[in-house]
Protein backbone atom coordinates (compact mmCIF):
# COMPACT_ATOMS: atom_id res chain seq x y z
CA UNK A 1 0.00 0.00 0.00
CA UNK A 2 1.24 3.56 -1.04
CA UNK A 3 1.60 6.03 1.69
CA UNK A 4 0.54 10.11 1.51
CA UNK A 5 3.04 12.68 1.20
CA UNK A 6 5.45 13.52 4.30
CA UNK A 7 3.44 10.89 6.64
CA UNK A 8 3.81 12.20 10.38
CA UNK A 9 2.78 15.84 8.97
CA UNK A 10 -0.33 14.65 7.41
CA UNK A 11 -0.84 12.63 10.79
CA UNK A 12 -0.54 15.56 12.71
CA UNK A 13 -3.09 17.54 10.42
CA UNK A 14 -5.39 13.96 10.79
CA UNK A 15 -5.22 14.15 14.20
CA UNK A 16 -5.73 17.75 14.98
CA UNK A 17 -8.89 18.53 11.77
CA UNK A 18 -10.53 15.29 12.10
CA UNK A 19 -12.38 12.67 14.82
CA UNK A 20 -10.77 9.80 12.94
CA UNK A 21 -9.14 7.27 15.51
CA UNK A 22 -5.71 6.71 16.30
CA UNK A 23 -5.83 2.89 14.18
CA UNK A 24 -7.35 4.97 10.94
CA UNK A 25 -4.52 7.06 11.30
CA UNK A 26 -1.99 4.71 11.44
CA UNK A 27 -2.92 2.51 8.93
CA UNK A 28 -3.40 5.32 6.30
CA UNK A 29 0.29 6.95 7.27
CA UNK A 30 2.05 3.77 7.65
CA UNK A 31 2.53 4.26 11.43
CA UNK A 32 1.80 2.55 14.48
CA UNK A 33 -0.98 3.45 16.57
CA UNK A 34 0.93 4.30 19.66
CA UNK A 35 3.29 6.83 17.76
CA UNK A 36 0.41 8.35 16.59
CA UNK A 37 -1.00 7.84 20.28
CA UNK A 38 2.10 10.13 20.98
CA UNK A 39 1.81 12.67 18.47
CA UNK A 40 -1.58 13.58 19.87
CA UNK A 41 -0.17 13.80 23.53
CA UNK A 42 2.64 15.92 22.39
CA UNK A 43 5.52 13.92 22.99
CA UNK A 44 6.87 13.39 19.15
CA UNK A 45 6.82 15.35 16.07
CA UNK A 46 6.87 18.81 18.71
CA UNK A 47 6.78 21.56 15.85
CA UNK A 48 6.00 19.67 12.92
CA UNK A 49 3.04 21.93 10.66
CA UNK A 50 0.02 19.53 9.42
CA UNK A 51 0.06 19.01 6.23
CA UNK A 52 -3.16 18.85 4.37
CA UNK A 53 -3.85 15.69 2.59
CA UNK A 54 -7.33 16.98 1.42
CA UNK A 55 -6.12 20.13 -0.79
CA UNK A 56 -3.07 18.53 -1.56
CA UNK A 57 -5.51 15.63 -3.25
CA UNK A 58 -3.86 12.34 -1.73
CA UNK A 59 -7.73 12.28 0.24
CA UNK A 60 -11.09 13.00 -0.48
CA UNK A 61 -13.06 14.73 1.87
CA UNK A 62 -15.76 11.99 1.62
CA UNK A 63 -13.22 9.68 2.60
CA UNK A 64 -12.67 11.21 5.69
CA UNK A 65 -16.32 11.92 6.31
CA UNK A 66 -16.58 8.23 6.39
CA UNK A 67 -13.90 7.31 8.21
CA UNK A 68 -15.42 9.26 11.00
CA UNK A 69 -19.03 7.87 10.64
CA UNK A 70 -17.61 4.22 11.31
CA UNK A 71 -14.30 3.14 13.21
CA UNK A 72 -13.82 0.56 11.24
CA UNK A 73 -12.95 1.77 7.80
CA UNK A 74 -9.67 1.84 6.62
CA UNK A 75 -8.97 5.31 4.80
CA UNK A 76 -7.67 5.02 1.03
CA UNK A 77 -5.45 7.03 -0.39
CA UNK A 78 -6.76 9.02 -3.89
CA UNK A 79 -4.48 7.42 -7.04
CA UNK A 80 -1.81 10.61 -7.80
CA UNK A 81 -2.54 12.14 -10.73
CA UNK A 82 1.29 13.59 -10.82
CA UNK A 83 2.82 11.79 -13.76
CA UNK A 84 5.62 9.37 -12.86
CA UNK A 85 8.86 10.97 -14.17
CA UNK A 86 11.18 7.67 -16.30
CA UNK A 87 14.22 7.88 -14.75
CA UNK A 88 16.42 8.05 -18.00
CA UNK A 89 20.18 6.23 -17.41
CA UNK A 90 22.54 9.64 -17.79
CA UNK A 91 25.97 8.94 -17.80
CA UNK A 92 27.25 6.41 -15.69
CA UNK A 93 29.45 7.33 -12.94
CA UNK A 94 32.43 5.34 -12.04
CA UNK A 95 34.32 5.72 -8.92
CA UNK A 96 37.93 6.99 -9.50
CA UNK A 97 38.89 3.40 -7.89
CA UNK A 98 37.82 1.56 -10.56
CA UNK A 99 38.36 3.88 -13.80
CA UNK A 100 41.79 2.02 -14.47
CA UNK A 101 39.78 -1.01 -14.71
CA UNK A 102 37.27 0.48 -17.46
CA UNK A 103 40.01 -0.82 -20.41
CA UNK A 104 40.46 -4.39 -19.22
CA UNK A 105 36.16 -4.59 -18.98
CA UNK A 106 35.92 -3.46 -22.63
CA UNK A 107 38.83 -5.35 -23.86
CA UNK A 108 37.06 -8.55 -22.21
CA UNK A 109 33.54 -7.73 -24.13
CA UNK A 110 35.33 -7.08 -27.42
CA UNK A 111 36.76 -10.87 -26.77
CA UNK A 112 34.00 -12.35 -25.59
CA UNK A 113 31.36 -10.56 -26.86
CA UNK A 114 32.07 -9.20 -30.64
CA UNK A 115 28.30 -8.81 -31.11
CA UNK A 116 28.28 -5.80 -29.03
CA UNK A 117 27.76 -2.73 -30.99
CA UNK A 118 30.70 -0.27 -29.58
CA UNK A 119 27.44 2.13 -28.97
CA UNK A 120 26.15 -0.76 -26.67
CA UNK A 121 29.84 -1.40 -24.88
CA UNK A 122 30.19 2.44 -24.37
CA UNK A 123 26.24 2.66 -22.79
CA UNK A 124 27.17 -0.65 -20.84
CA UNK A 125 30.91 0.84 -19.59
CA UNK A 126 29.98 4.47 -19.38
CA UNK A 127 32.87 5.15 -21.46
CA UNK A 128 32.96 6.78 -25.37
CA UNK A 129 33.36 5.22 -28.38
CA UNK A 130 36.71 6.95 -28.71
CA UNK A 131 38.38 4.92 -25.75
CA UNK A 132 36.96 1.96 -27.28
CA UNK A 133 38.62 2.20 -29.87
CA UNK A 134 41.79 3.05 -29.08
CA UNK A 135 41.66 -0.09 -26.38
CA UNK A 136 40.99 -2.13 -29.74
CA UNK A 137 43.77 -0.45 -32.13
CA UNK A 138 45.90 -0.91 -28.74
CA UNK A 139 46.57 2.90 -28.81
CA UNK A 140 45.45 3.15 -25.64
CA UNK A 141 47.91 4.87 -23.70
CA UNK A 142 47.89 2.14 -21.10
CA UNK A 143 47.73 -0.63 -23.39
CA UNK A 144 50.35 -2.92 -22.33
CA UNK A 145 48.73 -2.91 -19.06
CA UNK A 146 44.85 -3.94 -20.40
CA UNK A 147 44.31 -7.38 -19.76
CA UNK A 148 40.27 -8.71 -20.28
CA UNK A 149 38.35 -8.87 -17.51
CA UNK A 150 35.38 -9.54 -16.64
CA UNK A 151 33.51 -5.84 -16.14
CA UNK A 152 31.25 -7.47 -13.63
CA UNK A 153 33.40 -8.99 -11.31
CA UNK A 154 35.24 -5.81 -11.50
CA UNK A 155 31.96 -4.45 -10.48
CA UNK A 156 31.61 -1.89 -13.48
CA UNK A 157 27.92 -3.36 -15.15
CA UNK A 158 25.91 -5.52 -13.69
CA UNK A 159 25.54 -9.30 -15.08
CA UNK A 160 21.63 -8.49 -15.91
CA UNK A 161 22.68 -5.13 -17.92
CA UNK A 162 25.47 -7.14 -19.64
CA UNK A 163 22.86 -10.00 -20.79
CA UNK A 164 20.08 -7.45 -21.83
CA UNK A 165 22.77 -5.96 -23.99
CA UNK A 166 24.21 -9.39 -25.88
CA UNK A 167 20.67 -10.32 -25.92
CA UNK A 168 19.77 -7.27 -28.15
CA UNK A 169 22.60 -7.71 -30.05
CA UNK A 170 21.82 -11.04 -30.84
CA UNK A 171 18.50 -9.88 -31.95
CA UNK A 172 20.14 -7.49 -34.32
CA UNK A 173 22.14 -10.23 -36.15
CA UNK A 174 19.01 -12.81 -36.42
CA UNK A 175 17.40 -9.93 -38.08
CA UNK A 176 20.31 -8.79 -40.53
CA UNK A 177 21.04 -12.77 -40.79
CA UNK A 178 24.36 -13.29 -39.46
CA UNK A 179 24.78 -16.04 -37.51
CA UNK A 180 25.23 -15.49 -33.95
CA UNK A 181 28.19 -16.61 -32.07
CA UNK A 182 28.48 -19.00 -29.43
CA UNK A 183 28.44 -18.00 -25.66
CA UNK A 184 31.84 -17.02 -24.49
CA UNK A 185 33.28 -20.23 -22.21
CA UNK A 186 32.61 -19.62 -18.82
CA UNK A 187 35.12 -18.26 -16.46
CA UNK A 188 36.09 -21.78 -14.95
CA UNK A 189 37.40 -22.97 -18.10
CA UNK A 190 39.68 -19.87 -18.63
CA UNK A 191 40.98 -20.53 -15.12
CA UNK A 192 41.87 -24.57 -15.47
CA UNK A 193 43.40 -23.40 -19.23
Amino acid sequence: MSLPLMPKATAVWLIEKTALTFTQIADFCGMHPLEVQAIADGEVAQGIVGYDPVANGQIAPEEIARGEADPNVRLRLLPSTLPVAKRSRGARYTPVAKRNDRPDGIAFLMRNYPQLADAQIAKLMGTTKETIQKVRDRTHWNSANIKPRDPVILGLCSQTDLNAMVAQANERLAREGQSVPPPPPSAEADEAA
